[in-house]
């Protein structure tokens, strides 16, 4: 069955016909690790995640590459700014290296918490240097870059398909909307390849152009290149990338390979909060763990996000992930109770639940419409080995652990807790007569409570 993307540089939904059939190569836009990734940010990766478990679903060998920024990304996108790594290595009193170390391992344990496979490599900027001071010196040979006192530049005038992805046209932009105007760039829309460092500078390298640290945009174009070829199927991230970041890697392809370097470029939309917007001024920047620490999985966010298109914003409420919470437990109730039913169910009606699965994630990720499949799979009155089988293969996208056994939450009344605590108290004094009346009363009261090391516990 084909499959369909939409494709931010058409502007169209196309069929997906990978260049290589053996391999799809994509590359996904990784954190840049100065800060906490927020459900924002994951929604991104979740989205990542699916693409690749769709393609496997499907068949295909992925080779799926993601970047580290952990040096390069100014505190603007707009590529103006000091760098966000040192800005949060100055706030926080550690060394730039301190901070990427700290935030990446974070994310990596998010993406764990959500079920998001690691891509095949995971590579950081800080390693590629070398990768990137080639690719800017090719720039350079190619005469689509030029030098000035702080900085090496890429001419954007140099490309008349410049805007392809986001349709920016050159000609509205004003001196000033997106950079910095210096007196020595050819345009003030032109970006930062390569950054000559000041002297107080921490992160910075040898390079033909002295010490120095490369640009935001760089990194991707270079490291894609070396892992993926000038070519390849896939590259996916934000929609808050598409007018710069994007942009500016395609122009660098252009400019060093003469290529757009990826036939398909997918982005997810924003997270709402409360209909708003998610901002650390106002507080509502969530993370994976305050979802965690208000007593929910984890991937009840992730079936949260299947609620709505990847290309339509999401409206985030606490509401609403206490409801995906019981749905989940629904979900993985409605699965044990196929996985011990014997009711008999034919292959054709299995075969029909599959071929409506595969129809609706090819179709551009329709994850509503594979739902609402699953749902109609869990409530089939036939409870059968069969479909719990399929509803494991189903999880091999959905990857929300629906065969995982949901541990039984056992609330205890405070009378009940009361008679535990003086049954301790009648064991630390080895009263055995007046511990064994506790834990009978206990029974009695239709409790059971089991001895620990430390204590003891409800069962």
């Amino acid at each position: 069955m084909d499959i369909y993307f939409y494709n931010t540089l058409t502007k169209t939904k196309d069929k997906f016909e990978p260049i290589n059939k053996e391999e799809v190569r994509m590359y996904s836009c990784g954190p840049t690790v100065y800060k906490d990734a927020t459900i924002g940010n994951m929604r991104t990766y979740i989205m990542n995640d699916i693409i690749r478990r769709v393609l496997k679903y499907n068949g295909y060998k992925i080779k799926h590459v993601m970047n580290i920024t952990d040096v390069g990304h100014l505190v603007s996108d707009a590529d103006e700014g000091e760098d966000k790594m040192l800005k949060s290595a100055r706030e926080m009193h550690k060394s730039p290296y301190e901070i990427a170390e700290h935030y990446t391992k974070l994310f990596l344990q998010d993406m764990e918490k959500l079920n998001i496979e690691t891509p095949e490599v995971v590579c950081k900027a800080t390693e590629h240097i070398k990768e990137m001071i080639n690719y800017v010196q090719k720039l350079l040979e190619n005469g689509y870059a030029y030098e000035t006192s702080t900085a090496i530049y890429f001419d954007v005038s140099k490309l008349d398909t410049y805007g392809i992805l986001s349709g920016i046209k050159l000609e509205d932009q004003k001196a000033g909307a997106r950079v910095d105007v210096d007196s020595e760039k050819k345009n003030p829309y032109d970006f930062a390849l390569w950054i000559k460092a000041k002297p107080n500078h921490i992160m910075k390298w040898e390079s033909p152009w002295g010490l120095s640290y490369p640009g935001w945009h760089i990194e991707c174009s270079a490291m894609g290149q070396k892992y993926l070829g000038e070519e390849f199927d896939i590259h996916t991230g934000g929609i808050d990338l598409i007018p710069t970041h994007h942009e500016n890697e395609i122009a660098q392809s252009k400019g060093a390979c003469g290529k757009i370097p990826a036939r398909f470029w997918i982005h997810g939309e924003y997270i709402l909060i409360n209909g708003g917007k998610m901002s650390k001024s106002l507080n509502n920047a969530y993370l994976v763990k305050d979802i965690e620490e208000k007593g929910f999985d984890p991937l009840s966010y992730r079936l949260f996000t299947y609620s709505s298109s990847y290309r339509t914003k999401l409206n985030f409420t606490w509401e609403s992930i206490e409801a995906n919470q019981k749905a989940l437990e629904k979900l993985r109730s409605g699965y044990q109770k196929h996985l011990e039913g014997n009711d008999d169910i034919s292959d054709e009606e299995i075969k029909k639940y599959e071929e409506e699965f595969l129809k609706a994630i090819n179709d551009d990720l329709n994850m509503p419409l594979a739902m609402s499949i699953v749902w109609d799979v869990i409530k089939n009155s036939k409870k059968s080995k069969k479909i719990a089988e399929l509803l494991r293969k189903f999880d091999s996208v959905l990857a929300i652990s629906i065969d995982k056994k949901e541990e039984r939450k056992i609330e205890i009344p405070d009378e009940i807790i009361k008679l535990a605590e003086e049954r301790k108290i009648a064991r630390e004094n080895k009263n055995w007569e007046e511990s064994d009346k506790l834990r009978q009363e206990i029974i009695n009261r239709g409790y059971n409570i089991k001895d620990t090391k430390d204590g003891y516990q409800f069962v």
